[in-house]
This record gives C-alpha cells, sequence and structure tokens, in this order.
C-alpha cells in the first residue's frame, strides 16, 4: 500500500491560529513565567512556532512518550522514553502536545506530572480528535478540532516521515 498526502490545513492558517492561541496564553500568564513541556517528537514543531509568539517569559523542557509506534492507531499503551531534565516544583506548567484522540497518552501524563507538585499544569494542543476520545481530559487551549482523520505535517509523521510539511495534510492509502 502507497500513501499520498492531501492538504488539509494550509501552513498559514496554522500559523495565524497559533499566533491567537499564543496571546491567549500571554493573557492567562501576564505577569508569570510559563513552563512549556515539549511532547517528543511531534510537538517539537508546534512549540516553537508557539513559543515564539508568547510575550511572558518562557522556560521549556522536553518529554518524549509513545503509543503508536509505526502505526496509525494508539496502541493504548504509553510509554516514557524520555522524562524531563527540571523539577516542576511550584511552576506554572503547560504541556504542549500536537495532537489529541484517545486521550490515554495525555491522561496518563497529567496524572504523572501533577504529582510532581507544579503551580499549575495545563494543556495545549495543535489539534483534537474529540470524537476519538476513550479518557476524558480538559483540553485548555486548542488550535484546531479535525475529523477523525490519519494527519501530518507540522510535526506530526506516518511512521518518521512527513514531519517536516509545513501544513496539516491528510494521509490517504492507494493500491499498488
Amino acid at each position: 500500500m502507497k500513501e499520498k498526502v492531501r492538504i488539509f490545513l494550509q501552513e498559514q492558517e496554522v500559523n495565524a491560529r497559533i499566533a491567537e492561541i499564543a496571546k491567549q496564553i500571554s493573557e492567562d500568564y501576564a505577569g508569570k513565567e510559563v513552563h512549556l513541556i515539549c511532547v517528543l517528537k511531534g510537538s517539537v514543531f508546534f512549540m516553537c512556532e508557539l513559543a515564539k509568539r508568547i510575550t511572558v517569559p518562557v522556560s521549556m523542557d522536553f518529554m518524549s512518550v509513545t503509543s503508536y509506534g509505526n502505526d496509525t492507531k494508539s496502541s493504548g499503551v504509553v510509554r516514557i522514553v524520555k522524562d524531563l531534565d527540571e523539577p516542576l516544583d511550584g511552576k506554572d506548567v503547560l504541556i504542549v502536545e500536537d495532537i489529541i484522540d484517545s486521550g490515554r497518552t495525555l491522561s496518563y501524563l497529567i496524572d504523572i506530572l501533577g504529582k510532581r507538585n507544579p503551580k499549575s499544569l495545563r494543556l495545549c494542543t495543535l489539534l483534537d480528535k474529540p470524537e476519538r476520545r476513550v479518557t476524558q481530559v480538559e483540553v485548555d487551549y486548542t488550535c484546531f478540532n479535525i475529523p477523525d482523520e490519519f494527519v501530518v505535517g507540522y510535526g506530526l509523521d506516518y511512521a518518521q516521515r512527513y514531519r517536516n510539511l509545513p501544513f496539516i495534510g491528510i494521509v490517504e492509502f492507494v493500491g499498488e
């Protein structure tokens, strides 16, 4: 089976929405520093673009978790591949995720990170697929709600490919 990618959200549309979310985050964290936690690898593109537009002081850390492997559906098993470098005690933490579908990964992360004594803990995602939710999570900042399609680009991948696309595309599988 081969795949092709159809543009779903243009680069300009994604960038404009990230700017809107960054403005809201800046207002909500006025007078504070926000500690961004990037969920690797997919969120790195989004977090960099978001951080550039946030006007309050920002610090960053990175965490890698997986529940996909090389498949298009979550396995349901969340595994920490790389943990944070810094403690979260007393920090206003914002988890930055590329996409939320089942909610399992984020529910797991929120539970684990919440036990590390942050002052506050919020969630920001580039894409949300609420119809795929099997575990409820509260998302504080969402750029786009999308239908149940497998998407790539802007950091999202299929088997480690397509992350570098400057837009969000839908993967369509075609016969040989």
